[in-house]
């Protein structure tokens, strides 16, 4: 079994109107400090092991359907979880 980790988030050339707001209300609240916010998204997947490549697998998923590859990059992380 795995443990798949995939990180979402906006490109760089994207505009991050959610990521503005949370700098804007930072700043609001005297966190001048923070320079730019970029929001994205966390999953967890939990993956049955099979003849199928796990990373092979977890790309595919995250190409059909996960992320939005025309604005958005994605990176994961792959775990084996050994059951006890």
């Amino acid at each position: 079994m795995f443990k798949v980790k995939v990180y979402i988030t906006l490109r760089e050339s994207v505009l991050d109107p959610q990521g503005n707001a949370v700098k804007g209300s930072l700043h609001s609240l005297d966190y001048k400090e923070v320079s730019d916010v970029r929001i994205g998204k966390y999953l967890e997947l939990t993956i049955e092991k099979s003849e199928k490549n796990i990373d092979e697998v977890v790309k595919e998923m995250c190409e059909k359907l996960l992320a939005n590859t025309v604005i958005e990059d994605y990176s994961y992380e792959i775990e084996e979880v050994v059951a006890l």
